[in-house]
């Protein structure tokens, strides 16, 4: 064995700076993207601001770059909602591709916005009224379909 060749481990330590050039330019270009559409919309300085307050210390995005958006009780709803229509079974599971209904899950995720409604009542814009109450009729109503065909099927 002495006289095989033993395989050797060549480490490329410029990796590293290749990695953190790539973020960084990534950082500074969707800056650019989101300064032209702030100075588009006319509010520069408040999604600056607003831009500033969710990039945290982790800098700007989420996971694969991904834009992370602004905490909101709309943006709430949406997640509550996605949640509930994902146990529904109206999108599909992201790693099979398969959509699965789970009857309790939905029920839990749709009562979670009944309590939300309840808890803010007076306390909502009639824009955020209106979303919420929209979305939980949109649910309730698959809600009730797919358990009268569970039932009856």
């Amino acid at each position: 064995m002495s006289n095989e060749e033993k395989p050797s481990l060549q480490v490329d330590s410029d990796w590293k700076a290749q990695a953190q050039a790539e973020k960084e330019r990534l950082a500074k270009a969707a800056a650019q993207k989101k300064a032209s559409a702030s100075a588009t919309a006319g509010a520069a300085g408040a999604g600056a601001a607003a831009g500033a307050a969710s990039e945290g210390p982790g800098g700007p995005g989420g996971p694969g770059g991904q834009q992370i958006p602004e905490a909101s009780f709309e943006v709430l709803i949406s997640t509550m909602a996605t949640q509930a229509l994902f146990a529904l079974g109206g999108i599909p599971d992201p790693r099979t591709g398969q959509r699965m209904a789970h009857l309790g899950l939905a029920r839990h995720h749709i009562d979670l916005l009944s309590v939300l409604q309840e808890k803010t009542e007076g306390n909502l814009s009639d824009e955020e009224k209106n979303m919420l109450n929209q979305t939980l009729y949109e649910l309730r109503q698959r809600y009730i379909q797919l358990s009268t065909q569970e039932r009856n099927g």
